[in-house]
């Protein structure tokens, strides 16, 4: 690793640990607020969801067992009687959208910009309004009613522990995010007031995640799914971390402009990016360095560089060829950032892209043919599980790591392949992102009765307890016992676990871990029983 970016790293993560550092059993909503960056709840559009409730929006309550509180919030809104309720109901009908992902997209925005109650005067001139929150004229004052009506104040209150719950499983994960996209753009976190990234929850969006910026103030709304959405949430503060570099440096990003014909006739380039080339800069760098973050290797890079060519992302290619000699370099990416855009040659990009044949269009999924391909996709997933299976218990790290990144390419949800890639990792000496896996496997927990349950995506009891077993090892091969106890107790908890692993636990909070004198037959493999 270059030196000066060891340096960048430790430096930022001592920052990190001195403001934002908290203990297992009790971390605060804010993270690090000294530098802009928070993960907390949101009144504004807590009380935006809760008239959506009432209005009828389709919620997705598969996602709300964590929040039953919030799930019986939801049951009397939309029994709720009087006239504000009713009225925010003809409101709802009149502005109802076809897509239910859209329709909820446009009232968070409004969220995002809404002062606190009970008036929810926008922070912004109305001029400044997006298109979507103007199209909701009107829904101010309805909200308003609404709220006194309903009263929203007394009910936020009695739930206000399931949504700091939520919150807090957002902290580690979030740090670790910062942490290392920090140390890679080598740029220090500095006290700011002027800048904000917020990661809001709302259980009531469910799966869905809603990124959001308003000038320099950053916004990513995240639900109680069982998966902590980490790639959406980097991609969110990538954005936050890089969108100021391309509009500094106008001019020499505008000199490569030259490119943006040939990427608009990419058919799947969306449209914001086929007339505003800033923009597609700036989001091409994202992927960029998003990729250089992955550690991928050679055949897996060469792979995504050619999805993002065949997409219309053109410069995602040339500039991973010069993040590669940024990270030899020794500049922030703050200060380095015009050198990487005068790499890029326009002339050869030119030449290369006249041999590059883009993807067609996506086509409108066939309804006919959802049952079939579900069918196949099964089979699929089935198949490639066992094969990565296969190669853990072969010892084979690199493959399995191989294997189970191409289930989750295809089956980003799947909770036995995320937790067949920790096992790869933990095989392969990567305890950083094994930890990581971990950390979003564990982070929901598993519900009584469901220790029969093994579907994708989860919260598998077997899958959970080993979880916690290999965040305790980890934590003592790091010096952490009293964490390492607290996740050992955790997998003793975890109603539905096989035998193995309440006797790795109980071994666990008996002795502290020790690789060489477990050896590595106790390292296990990655099937839905767990490590045996």
């Amino acid at each position: 690793m270059n030196t000066s970016y060891s340096l960048a790293f430790i430096t930022v993560l001592i920052l990190l640990l001195a403001a934002g550092a908290a203990d297992a059993q009790g971390r605060q909503t804010t993270l690090i607020n000294y530098s802009g960056i928070s993960v907390e709840p949101n009144v504004q559009l807590f009380a935006t969801m809760c008239a959506l409730d009432a209005a009828g929006f389709a919620a997705d309550e598969s996602t709300l067992a964590e929040t039953p509180s919030r799930l019986a919030l939801r049951g009397d809104l939309l029994k709720m009687q009087g006239p504000a309720t009713e009225a925010l109901r003809q409101f709802y009908r009149d502005h109802l959208l076809a897509d239910p992902g859209e329709t909820l997209s446009r009232y968070v925005a409004f969220a995002l910009l809404a002062g606190p109650p009970p008036e929810f005067r926008f922070q912004v001139k109305r001029e400044l309004l997006p298109p979507d929150v103007l199209a909701l004229e009107g829904f101010q004052q309805v909200l308003v009613n609404f709220y006194l009506e309903a009263q929203l104040e007394k009910r936020g209150a009695a739930i206000e522990s399931e949504y700091a719950r939520v919150a807090a499983r957002y902290e580690s994960p979030l740090r670790r995010t910062v942490t290392l996209t920090n140390a890679y753009l080598r740029e220090l976190l500095k006290p700011v007031y002027d800048r904000t990234f917020t990661v809001y929850v709302e259980p009531l969006v469910g799966n869905r995640t809603i990124f959001r910026n308003n000038g320099d103030h950053y916004g990513i709304v995240v639900g109680a799914g069982s998966q902590i959405p980490m790639e959406e949430i980097q991609h969110a503060y990538l954005h936050f971390m890089l969108d100021p570099m391309p509009l500094r440096h106008r001019k020499e990003v505008e000199s490569k402009s030259a490119l943006l014909n040939l990427a608009a006739r990419a058919p799947r380039l969306p449209v914001q990016y086929q007339t505003d080339f800033l923009a597609l800069t700036d989001e091409c760098l994202i992927k960029a360095v998003e990729l250089r973050l992955r550690h991928l290797s050679p055949a897996q890079l060469d792979s995504a560089l050619a999805e993002a060519d065949q997409s219309g992302f053109v410069l995602v290619r040339p500039l991973v060829a010069q993040l590669q000699k940024f990270e030899k370099a020794e500049p922030a990416m703050s200060y380095y950032f015009p050198d990487l855009i005068a790499g890029i040659d326009v002339a050869a990009e030119q030449k290369r892209l006249k041999k590059i044949t883009y993807a067609a269009a996506i086509p409108a999924a066939d309804p006919k043919q959802d049952a079939a391909a579900s069918k196949a996709q099964a089979s699929e997933l089935e198949s490639w599980l066992a094969e990565g299976n296969r190669q853990i218990a072969a010892q084979d790290a690199a493959a399995a790591e191989v294997t189970f990144e191409k289930v989750l390419a295809n089956y980003p949800d799947d909770s036995r392949a995320v937790y067949g890639l920790a096992i790869a990792s933990v095989l392969g000496g990567r305890a950083g992102r094994a930890r990581e896996l971990f950390e979003g496997l564990v982070s929901v927990p598993a519900q009584p009765g469901s220790g029969a349950q093994k579907s994708a995506g989860s919260a598998d009891p077997s899958i959970l307890a080993w979880s916690h077993v290999y965040l305790g090892r980890i934590d003592d091969l790091e010096g952490e016992r009293d964490l390492a106890l607290s996740e050992y107790h955790a997998a003793l908890a975890v109603r539905g676990a096989p035998e193995a692993a309440y006797v790795a636990a109980q071994r666990g909070v008996e002795k502290k871990y020790n690789s060489r004198a477990h050896g590595d037959g106790d390292k296990g493999n990655s099937n839905a029983n767990g490590p045996q």
